[in-house]
């Protein structure tokens, strides 16, 4: 696969058009308070992430208080305030992950990324999050990358889980 396809589209537009685009998914949707957490994934997966100038614009545009989309914001976990890396690492730290090395898990991926839960890599390669339960209790200690559930983890093996990324 060459760079060119595995580059996003959206990476090589101005704010002002991605701007335009959530703009466009508002009225798509409907500028309703109801629709406010499908907005909001729809305007992460354009910007990668939600800095406040975007929250305002959204509330703005649903006619709604700043304070009500940062609280929906920063309520879930799935939404970002800061851009994110290439690869969004999420470390389990459920019960069943927890008691079967969950808290080793995030302790080694600490020391191998050189960075702690919620941040990113200065090469914007990694971010690592904390996750309470992604629902793989007996497959435990898991974690996820972009999404993708890797189960029973060795915190051994996380080195050679990275490099293959």
């Amino acid at each position: 696969m060459s760079k060119e396809t595995q580059t996003c589209a959206c990476a090589q537009e101005t704010d002002e058009q991605k701007y335009q685009r959530i703009a466009e998914v508002i009225e798509e949707y409907g500028a309703r308070k109801t629709n406010l957490i499908q907005i909001l994934h729809m305007a992460q997966g354009i910007f990668g992430y939600l800095p406040i100038e975007l929250q305002r614009f959204i509330a703005d545009k649903l006619h709604l208080p700043l304070s009500e989309v940062h609280g929906v914001v920063t309520f879930y976990s799935y939404f970002s305030t800061t851009p994110r890396g290439k690869y969004t690492i999420g470390v389990c730290l459920g019960t069943a992950c927890y008691v079967r090395g969950g808290k080793k898990i995030i302790e080694r991926m600490k020391e191998i990324l050189s960075i702690g839960p919620g941040e990113t890599t200065p090469d914007a390669k990694f971010s690592l999050e904390v996750m309470r339960c992604i629902g793989a209790c007996g497959l435990a200690p898991a974690l996820t990358v972009n999404g993708k559930v890797y189960k029973q983890v060795n915190p051994d093996k996380l080195k050679s889980l990275i490099a293959n990324l």
